[in-house]
């Protein structure tokens, strides 16, 4: 062989072995792109938790190192009847972050949704006082949080209690108690596990007004020392609104009361005339047009949410510290609660990874715009 034909053979086995390198690397990770920066999370369905979804588990330990149960620690799950609490899911789920050494969410314990009836009544139907309310809550909580005392790290511990408008919703905890319920239940949390973490979560609240109240809120309960640890920002966004600047000051505006900063249920909406809220009680009506990709997404709209996800967290990562979760609501497109809400039969693509478990352009752009760290 002559001299040339070896030189190109050999430059040739590089080329291979360096694509093959290249082809065999393992795929980076969240949670490792955003090391010393803050965790990186997701929300979990019993299937993910349980080994049911054995693809989706792969992705969970892989990217994430902390985690939120979706629906298992919610009242009418764990609590349904007065007397009988149920933890076999919710066992599972601190089972499963346990072995794999993960951050662990409680959601949620007072919120004004998925709440038996009984909860709020007496035995003629009536609404229940204001002494058995919080009796009741205070068990709940006693019993849920002291459970999974030293295990789960950080609960949201009331959620959702704003308007938009920045009043307390009306929700019946507050018609029976009162608006100290909130306090109620940060204090019963606090005596159950004083070690934990202790957050109110919420969604809009880039929204100027609903800002302002939730401030508001966190404030007083600081002033009269109750134990709030955080604040979680929902971030179920969409392509265009709320804006990067007002994420941005909604962040700093929290950390001046020198609160911890998470992004709770973050997911971005790609379909049109989609509404900036996470009120699991709306619903429109079906119509095609607004149900514009059921068959796939477009390249230019998957541009555009790789474009957002990136400016998202390019803006995260300006509160190093201050921001310290970021988690993701599901794991891939296909469990997304946004595929049916706020109409029923809509296929969306929210989330890092398509419905077959693969990585999406804007996981790309997420670990792109992640801080450089020194070697």
């Amino acid at each position: 062989m002559h001299r040339y034909s070896c030189l190109v053979v050999a430059s040739l086995a590089l080329v291979l072995s360096d694509t093959q390198s290249q082809s065999s690397s393992p795929q980076p990770s969240l949670k490792d792109a955003y090391q010393g920066c803050f965790m990186v999370g997701a929300a979990l369905n019993a299937a993910q938790f349980t080994g049911q979804d054995q693809a989706e588990d792969a992705i969970i330990k892989a990217q994430f190192n902390s985690v939120s149960p979706e629906n298992v620690l919610k009242w009418e799950i764990v609590h349904p009847r007065p007397n009988e609490f149920n933890f076999s899911l919710a066992d599972k789920y601190v089972e499963f972050g346990e072995q794999n050494h993960m951050f662990m969410i409680g959601h949620n314990l007072v919120w004004h949704s998925q709440v038996p009836k009984w909860v709020f009544e007496d035995n003629n139907a009536q609404p229940a006082s204001r002494k058995v309310l919080l009796e009741r809550m205070r068990h709940h909580i006693h019993t849920v949080v002291g459970r999974y005392k030293g295990r789960i790290s950080g609960w949201d511990v009331v959620n959702e209690a704003l308007n938009d408008d920045g009043t307390l919703r009306q929700s019946p905890w507050l018609k029976i108690i009162g608006d100290d319920y909130i306090e109620k239940a940060f204090r019963y949390a606090h005596e159950a596990d004083p070690q934990a973490q202790l957050y109110y979560n919420d969604y809009s609240l880039e929204n100027e007004a609903k800002r302002k109240g939730a401030l508001a809120l966190a404030s007083t309960l600081k002033a009269k020392g109750v134990p709030i640890t955080g604040v979680g920002l929902q971030d179920h966004v969409n392509l265009d609104s709320p804006t990067t600047d007002q994420i941005d000051a909604t962040i700093t505006e929290f950390g001046k009361l020198s609160l911890k900063v998470m992004i709770t249920e973050l997911d971005v909406d790609v379909l049109p005339s989609s509404p900036h809220t996470a009120d699991v009680s709306l619903s429109l009506a079906s119509d095609p047009k607004l149900n514009p990709y059921p068959d796939g997404l477009p390249d230019a709209v998957q541009q555009a949410l790789a474009k957002r996800y990136a400016d998202l967290f390019r803006t995260y990562s300006e509160h190093c510290g201050l921001v310290t979760r970021v988690t993701f609501w599901g794991v891939t497109d296909k469990d997304s609660w946004k595929n049916d809400w706020p109409i029923r039969g809509r296929t969306n693509y929210p989330l890092l990874f398509d419905r077959n478990g693969q990585p999406k352009p804007a996981f790309d752009a997420v670990i792109q715009v992640a801080p450089k760290r020194a070697p």
